[in-house]
């Protein structure tokens, strides 16, 4: 057996390299701090409470931003100079009250070697610095090098710097974690890594907010996951009440853009997070999806129960919501959105927000097929762009000759089916045993005209 051999692949050769790295630093550490303890003990407080020394020279910002190896050997050669204070001034642009505009103005930034190196992935020069040693959480300028680590997704130094003892949950100056910074799709590994060293994971920041809340804000699915696997809890809130769902509907950007916060909030919903959950201004994950015209989130929180009627404290509805988001998404199909809330209970919108919309006929003739009787209203009339009455003009001709005008009986039998079925609408239609054009007409399909 003693001739044989082993094969290691190369992340165990890393893994045993920096266990030995670690084993060697800590011997050497120890017997300093014996050797110290011996021969100085009445200085040790003096050489502790010692300030830093603060560091210009652009040959060290030149070796640690560059990442040069041999550089920083030279210049970084015991625990002082390791452990120096590295001071960065750039010019910002900062506005004037005096002068009544933006001017730049010089920024002063103070870091630590380590922070500077970990932050770029240099990570033979940090573990020259910690081999001198420098402190491992340190925060100069308000986070730690794992931190930046973190921040800037640079999983081989959040390695090192954990397999030298950094501590997995060092706050910064705000109240972050490590864990709070890993906010990018490449820093999944990261997080792994500070989750398997200890991190806590339903540790709260500044306002709390946990890493699940950040993540789900994010849109960052496999984060949330993870963190669901190690037992984060969905239904903790923020200082504004606001829940990891609350997060994830909000981060939604726009109707091309939700498919990560979808995903994000159906694994939310599948651990037990509560769609109706709404924060301190009675803003509900519904709310917030329609007021990012975000569609198929929307039908994904009222599949599972959310009330697409709540107020919020602003007496705003969801369909309100997603009336005002036409504003602000002009390429957007938004009759999709409307249908499904009031296929879901939503009441129908009053008369003169039928403005919002009215340069989108599909999603006016939805808002107004919810009427037993199209209202009389000139707002919306006004709003329509001569443009866009010509190129729809059938559409919008039967609208104005039905105003105030009996509909047809077969709008309102719709009508009574609809009302009697309430927020289970969508799901009923689907058992019933309809033909496919009948059940699309119950549903408020699209005609082009009103009848």
């Amino acid at each position: 057996m003693a001739g044989q051999t082993f094969p290691f692949t190369s992340s165990s050769q890393r893994a045993l390299r920096l266990q030995r790295e670690w084993l060697e630093w800590e011997d050497r550490r120890a017997a300093a701090q014996r050797c110290r303890s011996l021969r100085w003990p009445s200085s040790l407080q003096a050489r502790l409470t010692r300030p830093r020394r603060c560091c210009r020279d652009p040959a060290v910002y030149n070796a640690l931003f560059s990442g040069d190896l041999q550089q920083v050997q030279a210049l970084f050669q015991d625990e002082e100079a390791a452990n120096m204070i590295v001071e960065t001034v750039s010019n910002q642009l900062a506005w004037s009250a005096e002068q009544g505009f933006w001017v730049l103005a010089p920024k002063t930034k103070q870091t630590a070697p380590l922070t500077i190196t970990a932050a770029r992935g240099y990570t033979d020069c940090a573990r020259h610095l910690i081999l001198q040693g420098a402190e491992l959480d340190a925060r100069v300028g308000g986070w730690a090098a794992l931190h930046e680590a973190c921040a800037q997704a640079q999983p081989d130094c959040v390695r090192l710097l954990l397999t030298f003892g950094a501590k997995a949950n060092v706050l910064s100056d705000e109240g972050a974690t490590p864990l709070h910074l890993c906010t990018a799709p490449e820093s999944l590994q990261c997080a792994q890594l500070l989750l398997e060293a200890g991190a806590a994971v339903n540790l709260a920041a500044e306002g709390e907010v946990t890493a699940l809340h950040v993540a789900a804000a994010r849109g960052l699915e496999a984060h949330v996951a993870l963190y669901l696997q190690h037992g984060a809890r969905v239904g903790l809130r923020t200082s504004q009440g606001e829940t990891a769902l609350n997060a994830a509907c909000a981060g939604a950007e726009g109707p091309g853009s939700s498919w990560q916060h979808q995903a994000v909030a159906r694994r939310l919903l599948e651990a037990g997070a509560d769609p109706r959950a709404a924060g301190r201004k009675r803003h509900s994950p519904l709310h917030n999806a329609c007021a990012s015209g975000c569609g198929a989130l929307a039908e994904l929180l009222l599949r599972h129960g959310a009330c697409a009627r709540a107020p919020n404290g602003a007496g705003l509805t969801p369909l309100d919501c997603a009336l005002q988001a036409v504003r602000d998404a002009p390429n957007w199909e938004p009759e999709g959105l409307f249908a499904a809330l009031l296929d879901y209970g939503a009441q129908p919108v009053s008369p003169e927000k039928l403005k919002h919309c009215a340069n989108f006929p599909r999603a006016l003739e939805v808002l107004l097929n919810a009427y037993p009787c199209v209202p009389s209203c000139d707002a919306w009339v006004e709003a329509v762009l001569p443009e866009l009455w010509q190129e729809h003009e059938a559409f919008y001709s039967s609208a104005l000759r039905m105003v105030n005008q009996p509909r047809r009986l077969q709008h309102l039998a719709r009508m009574a089916v609809r009302a009697q079925l309430g927020s289970r609408c969508r799901q009923a239609a689907a058992q019933l045993p309809l033909p496919s054009l009948l059940r699309d007409y119950l549903l408020l399909r699209v005609e082009g005209c009103i009848q």
